[in-house]
């Protein structure tokens, strides 16, 4: 009765305390418009912004406002910079997303798409999708996520098996997470060996992870993923804080912890699967993101579950601009500066977290 009734006494405060703070989502906000207008004027055709902006309300309906804008300019931007500004968020947002989502679930807040390995199984279900020619298909119904899916959902299995119980002892969950990347870059690394020389360049420019685009095709094969996977994460978020308290506590407040769970990681897999289908491999997004949400905001998956999605949709839109501004006309690789920023993130979090258990 004791335990009954301090979970009880959890959940209400949890529920009174953690909810979603108005000035930090209105912040969010205010950056995430910032990056995308940041995005959309800057690069090798300057483009003002004030000429940009007139421009994207001009496409609202029933509204008329003159742009000074060229047709050059506008294909530039609609065509070009748009698409790639949108597919950088929703890849950014997605990753971010998962990752919360991922440490929640495995109460792990070092879990993270590209070191539980599924972002390299579902790397590798997309590599040989490419490898075979079957990145063909129209929007949602595209065989690469199909493939990126698979082989997400085989290594998050297979790295919770490794680290059997990850609830309940959620530092091997890591250990796992890592055989199961290094089995899968293996793996990648001999698929692409047996292509043609073609194939090859094609597959080694999509694993660096970039996120060029001809135009709003990636952005339909992730957006439905992106709204149907991200509202149910979002719609679990209170069941993660429940998770918190251990699974006896859980059942007793209503909650079956093997079902919550089985949706999140499905759901957080196929994300981070379509993701990765059009975007290749981005590291370190689902680490970082949710750690600064947790370090300035709140410990509660109420708050860091949408933050994350908002946070990681503005961090790697702006990390895409200085991918293709800091070495113009030369474009360096997404994932490249993404990993420069999370191994010294990760490393900082590890040794964090080594003085709280040595103190």
């Amino acid at each position: 009765m004791a335990t009954l009734s301090a979970a009880g006494e959890t959940h209400s405060a949890t529920q009174r305390a953690f909810r979603l703070p108005p000035l930090a989502a209105a912040g969010t906000l205010v950056a995430l418009a910032a990056v995308a207008l940041l995005s959309a004027t800057t690069g090798a055709a300057g483009l003002a912004f004030g000429d940009v902006l007139a421009a994207l309300v001009d496409r609202l309906p029933l509204v008329d406002v003159d742009s000074s804008l060229s047709a050059r300019q506008e294909g530039i931007l609609f065509q070009i910079r748009l698409p790639r500004l949108v597919l950088g968020m929703f890849v950014g947002g997605s990753l971010a997303l998962a990752g919360a989502a991922y440490q929640g679930v495995f109460r792990n807040p070092l879990a993270d798409p590209y070191l539980l390995g599924v972002s390299a199984g579902a790397g590798f279900g997309a590599v040989l999708a490419l490898g075979f020619g079957l990145d063909v298909g129209w929007g949602p119904f595209d065989a690469l996520p199909a493939a990126a899916f698979l082989g997400a959902l085989v290594a998050v299995t297979a790295s919770a098996a490794i680290a059997r119980g990850a609830w309940q002892s959620p530092a091997t969950l890591l250990l796992g997470g890592i055989a199961m990347a290094a089995f899968f870059s293996a793996a990648q690394t001999y698929a692409i060996g047996q292509l043609s020389e073609t194939r090859t360049r094609e597959v080694l420019s999509w694993l660096f992870g970039q996120l060029s685009t001809s135009g709003w095709r990636q952005v339909l094969i992730l957006g439905p993923y992106v709204g149907i996977c991200g509202t149910i994460l979002v719609l679990h978020r209170r069941h993660l804080d429940v998770l918190r308290v251990g699974d006896d506590e859980a059942r007793s407040l209503g909650l079956n912890p093997g079902r919550s769970r089985l949706v999140v990681i499905a759901s957080a897999s196929l994300l981070t699967a379509a993701a990765v289908s059009v975007s290749g491999l981005i590291a370190f997004v689902g680490l970082v993101v949710p750690h600064i949400v947790r370090l300035l905001v709140s410990h509660s998956y109420r708050v860091i579950v949408p933050l994350s999605a908002l946070g990681g949709a503005a961090f790697l839109a702006l990390v895409d601009t200085g991918a293709r501004t800091l070495t113009a006309p030369a474009e360096l690789p997404v994932g490249v500066i993404t990993a420069f920023v999370g191994a010294p993130f990760f490393a900082l979090v590890l040794w964090r977290n080594a003085r709280k258990v040595t103190a």
